[in-house]
């Protein structure tokens, strides 16, 4: 493990120079750090886990992932802690230690990319590779302060990294500016048409997703709205209910509905039934996944992760075959309302980053309604992007913009052209007082 000066945020570390070339590369010069869910040839991915660790050999190829941002010249110092197995989105490991939000040394960093999210924060490394089923990228992006890209589904390789669930499992990576975020999505990302002209043809702002935050909702949405007002104009702003846009049109969520989650106060029904789909689908494949080896080892695990690892192993296939159908329903009903270059406005948490060993069954409030966010592009596939806003109380905020599967460039070129009025509307909303 490393030293507390390095914010706890590593496993390992070591250097991986970049392939010599005399080419200009992308991203030479720049430091980055990989997740412990990634292969790195020669050694062992532990995957958050000292008994994974420990039953399992070192890898003997590179994950393509890391060696293509290798190739464009990026050194690589190490590798960062995470989240037992992928299972949580806390960041707080028992074995390995949590590493220390950058920002605010009392709250969680957030997971299960949570090591990749501080190195970042802390100004260890320029950029990180994580992994984002659930929300593993977005949350510590959010919690820490940093820029965080979950790509659509399908697009980056998942090749030499151990899979949580397959049909939600995306390679995302972190960074303090949207360039290198940029920079890194050039490498990363498949080509795609020339996307530099395209210009965004609504942002749409779902209301009652606002309203799931603990924060005043305006200290999120004036600074996005007064930087796209000030870019694009006042017009290409919408306002939805997206829960009764969802409802209207995915009638497949009513496998998913239940009592709970219609009384709830804290939360959107039909969301919370877009998230308790993606959830089944998640705790099916993660059994398919591990269910020998958890079953064979019986390890160790830290609260929380440990409820909900054994709780997946006991997950039927009952509801599989409506959960696939959902995802395609709701992907074409999600297209639908963005169009060709339309944007989603979100929260990315409903709030600040909870205080470190917080009993978790305090936290499900909290969690209900984070996944009834998260699960929008988790289920849809979109690709997503959380911005940081700044502070209030002293406590990192952010947003996240969402686009159509496949805009993964389009909108990291969005994020960079908007961020210097953001930055702007940060200053402004960091002296108001909404």
């Amino acid at each position: 493990m490393a030293k507390a000066s390095d914010y706890g945020a590593f496993m390992e570390k070591f250097t991986l120079l970049p392939d010599p070339s005399s080419h200009e590369l992308p991203l030479i010069g720049l430091t980055f750090a990989v997740k412990d869910i990634f292969d790195v040839d020669g050694y062992v991915t532990g995957f958050g886990n000292p008994d994974w660790a420990r039953t399992h050999r070192a890898a003997v190829m590179t994950a393509p992932s890391v060696s293509a941002v290798l190739k464009a010249g990026a050194t690589c110092v190490g590798k960062t802690v995470m989240d037992e197995m992928a299972y949580s989105i806390n960041g707080e490991n028992k074995h390995y230690g949590t590493p220390t939000n950058p920002i605010a040394s009392d709250r969680v960093p957030g997971g299960s990319s949570s090591g990749s999210a501080v190195a970042v924060g802390a100004m260890l490394v320029d950029f990180s590779l994580g992994t984002d089923t659930g929300g593993s990228v977005r949350v510590p992006a959010s919690y820490c302060g940093i820029f965080g890209f979950r790509p659509s589904h399908g697009v980056v390789s998942t090749t030499g990294v151990t899979p949580m669930a397959q049909s939600f499992d995306t390679v995302g990576w972190l960074a303090r500016d949207p360039e290198i975020l940029n920079r890194v999505g050039k490498v990363l990302l498949p080509p795609f048409p020339d996307v530099n002209p395209v210009k965004p043809t609504q942002f749409i702002i779902p209301e009652d997703c606002f309203r799931l935050l603990s924060i005043p909702m305006d200290r999120v949405t004036q600074v996005l709205v007064k930087s796209v007002e000030k870019l694009f104009g006042s017009d290409i702003i919408k306002h939805v209910i997206l829960g009764d846009y969802v409802e209207e049109n995915v009638t497949s969520l009513k496998h998913f509905t239940s009592k709970e989650n219609q009384t709830q106060e804290y939360n959107i029904p039909s969301l919370a039934a877009l998230s308790s789909a993606m959830r089944l689908l998640q705790r099916y494949e993660f059994k398919n996944n591990h269910e020998e080896w958890v079953r064979a080892v019986q390890p160790d695990l830290g609260p929380g992760i440990r409820e909900r690892v054994w709780e997946a192993l006991s997950e039927t296939d009952e509801k599989i075959d409506a959960c696939q159908y959902l995802k395609t329903e709701f992907r074409s009903a999600l297209t639908d309302l963005l169009g060709d270059s339309g944007v989603l406005v979100l929260p990315t948490v409903p709030g600040p980053p909870p205080k470190l060993q917080t009993d978790p069954s305090t936290l499900e409030s909290f969690r209900a309604r984070a996944f009834s966010l998260l699960s929008i592009s988790g289920v849809s596939g979109f690709c997503q992007v959380s911005i940081p806003l700044g502070l209030h109380d002293n406590l990192p905020v952010a947003v996240s913009l969402l686009a159509r599967h496949g805009s993964d460039c389009f909108l990291l070129n969005l994020v960079q052209t908007l961020y210097g009025s953001i930055k702007e509307q940060v200053e402004v909303a960091e002296k108001t007082s909404y």
